[in-house]
């Protein structure tokens, strides 16, 4: 799932970009990317957003018996999703939730988290350490890890109903990232700030630029 964010990371940091490149999928999350890609393709393309795909996911798992992971945030977050889960998905099949720290883990303790969930059995891990960490982490544990990894960012603290949800028309209209922001200003006015100029910038560019060169081919076609 990729956003504003991931994309100026991937931009300026040519490791993180080796990383997206080599993912199995990449999905809009976040009018910005939708806009861009519906004015250089000119097709229309749909958001999808973590909390779709989280839903969506756990919905298909229930219905085969394919028991689910959850990796990431802490055990206030996770035991209040196992809350929810339950009544949303009550046939859910839970290989496990367990938390990370923030830190670096150790080669022993990533170790053990590779062989717990292994052992879970668990056909798809939802991981949830933040962008640039989360797609590092899947992309360093590809060969490790027996099952479907999805990055789904800031979704569990929302699912468990600790953080709260955008409005669909705020979702819709782009300005989910002022939404979160008004929650949470310490933590992303600088991300925000660092990001979103040069976006708006480089998308901008890339669509005049797309368009230019079309027309120009149109017209060499035509001559």
């Amino acid at each position: 799932m990729a956003n504003v964010h991931m994309l100026m990371e991937a931009r300026w940091n040519e490791s993180f970009a080796k990383v997206l490149k080599h993912a199995d999928l990449l999905t809009p999350d976040g009018m910005p990317l939708v806009w861009t890609l519906n004015l250089l393709r000119k097709s229309a393309h749909d958001r999808v957003a973590g909390m779709y795909i989280l839903l969506e996911v756990c919905r298909r798992a229930s219905a085969c018996n394919l028991p689910v992971y959850f990796l990431g945030t802490d055990e206030l977050t996770l035991g209040r999703m196992r809350q929810q889960l339950a009544i949303d998905f009550p046939a859910l099949t839970i290989a496990g939730m367990e938390p990370l720290p923030f830190r670096p883990l150790s080669p022993e303790e990533d170790a053990q988290v590779v062989r717990t969930i292994n052992e879970s059995k668990a056909g798809v891990v939802f991981v949830a350490l933040g962008c640039p960490k989360q797609e590092a982490w899947m992309y360093s544990h590809r060969n490790q890890i027996h099952a479907a990894m999805v990055g789904v960012g800031g979704v569990f603290p929302i699912y468990a109903g600790i953080k709260k949800h955008a409005p669909t028309w705020v979702q819709e209209s782009g300005l989910e990232w002022l939404y979160r922001l008004i929650q949470e200003p310490g933590r992303l006015w600088q991300r925000y700030f660092k990001t979103i100029p040069p976006f708006i910038y480089l998308s901008m560019k890339q669509v005049v630029t797309t368009r230019l060169q079309r027309r120009i081919h149109r017209m060499l076609r035509m001559s």
